[in-house]
């Protein structure tokens, strides 16, 4: 998977279940950060979510579960 599809996936999942609009939910997730997978072996990506706690909060709960089951990017 590469870092624009888990940020759609990230967004289609926030708008569905938490509503607002896309844009906000991009603005708030911010770019994801690849690293190397020599560095990085069991998860390559990392975001750094800002703006309301309780944003923040739905966003990081929410981006635990995506590491399980997409540990490994491609850009």
């Amino acid at each position: 998977m590469t870092a624009d599809k888990l940020t759609d996936l990230l967004v289609a999942r926030l708008v569905r279940d938490h509503g607002s609009s896309k844009h906000h939910w991009r603005r708030v997730i911010g770019p994801l950060r690849l690293y190397s997978r020599a560095t990085h072996p069991h998860c390559n990506w990392n975001a750094t979510p800002t703006g309301t706690i309780a944003d923040v909060a739905l966003i990081e709960n929410m981006l635990d579960d995506l590491r399980m089951a997409h540990p490994l990017l491609t850009a």
